[in-house]
């Protein structure tokens, strides 16, 4: 079968100014499917058609992916398969639709109040490491961004005079406020760490490792586990727990949906209502365990 992968990330590139997380994300499910493809011996794309992405789906649930994973893929194959119309590579797109299933999509898990606050008191300021932690983990409560977001920040990003967070990217600019004790936090860890942490003039970046080597995901999720487990919470907490959290938060002392949907940085307010289902869940519990007639 021709690989097109090439081309493909070139307009993910180019045209669609994708993330390269995106662009990662869409080259292996890409690849996955054209594996599944050489070993049934379908030898052209313009072989794939409704039945083949069908089988293709029954493939993947046989194989234990969930429901999430086999969504993320077939939205993967959506866009590759339209880019492949687009360049006029094929001349009919296959139908790529997830078949309903009875599972219920499941709610993002949220810190309470008292979790977050206990989260955010675990690093140890008095040495580098802790300053560092104390100040990314502050940021990114007091900002909801995603931890990439976070990692590739750079020291011009933000304005601690005024306390703002200037995000900006081929989608997009977005202005984030920013509270006044992580505004102290980013402080010290500027005038005390950063400067003896990283050496050279040339490296933008906010945050590095200790070494002074730009910061990986997987080592900002050990840093969120680390400090999980010394806070005791039980919950499965993730970096994007904190970027939940501070959603539902804001949602929960009388922010609009609008306003969380900018700062977040979400295209569609559709994708920001999940937190409104939370919150109604939340006080439905609540209402039905507490109020004396609904017992």
């Amino acid at each position: 079968m021709v690989d097109f992968t090439v081309d493909f990330e070139g307009y993910l590139v180019n045209d669609k100014k994708s993330s390269n997380n995106t662009i990662e994300s869409y080259k292996r499910d890409i690849l996955k499917f054209l594996d599944y493809c050489d070993i049934n011996h379908i030898k052209n794309i313009t072989d794939v058609n409704d039945d083949a992405i069908k089988k293709y789906e029954q493939f993947m649930y046989f194989n234990g992916q969930s429901e999430a994973s086999v969504s993320r893929s077939f939205a993967s194959l959506r866009c590759y398969f339209n880019f492949l119309k687009k360049k006029n590579f094929i001349d009919n797109i296959p139908q790529i639709t997830v078949s309903r299933r009875t599972t219920t999509k499941k709610l993002p898990e949220i810190l309470t109040n008292k979790e977050i606050l206990t989260l955010l008191q675990q690093p140890d300021v008095s040495d580098y490491k802790g300053c560092r932690d104390k100040a990314m983990l502050e940021l990114l409560y007091a900002t909801g961004i995603k931890v990439t977001e976070l990692i590739e920040l750079n020291v011009d990003d933000i304005n601690l005079q005024i306390g703002i967070l200037h995000m900006h990217s081929a989608k997009g600019e977005r202005i984030i406020p920013i509270y006044p004790d992580a505004v102290k936090s980013l402080k010290n860890y500027l005038i005390n760490v950063r400067n003896i942490v990283v050496e050279s003039d040339d490296e933008q970046r906010l945050f590095t490792n200790m070494s002074g080597q730009p910061m990986t995901r997987q080592g900002f999720w050990k840093i969120i586990k680390q400090y999980a487990s010394s806070a005791k919470i039980k919950k499965d907490i993730t970096p994007h727990t904190i970027r939940h959290s501070f959603a539902a938060h804001l949602l929960e002392n009388g922010a609009q949906l609008s306003d969380i949907k900018e700062m977040l940085g979400h295209a569609d307010i559709s994708s920001t209502q999940i937190y409104a289902q939370l919150m109604k869940n939340k006080y439905a519990s609540s209402y039905s365990r507490f109020h004396p007639l609904a017992k």
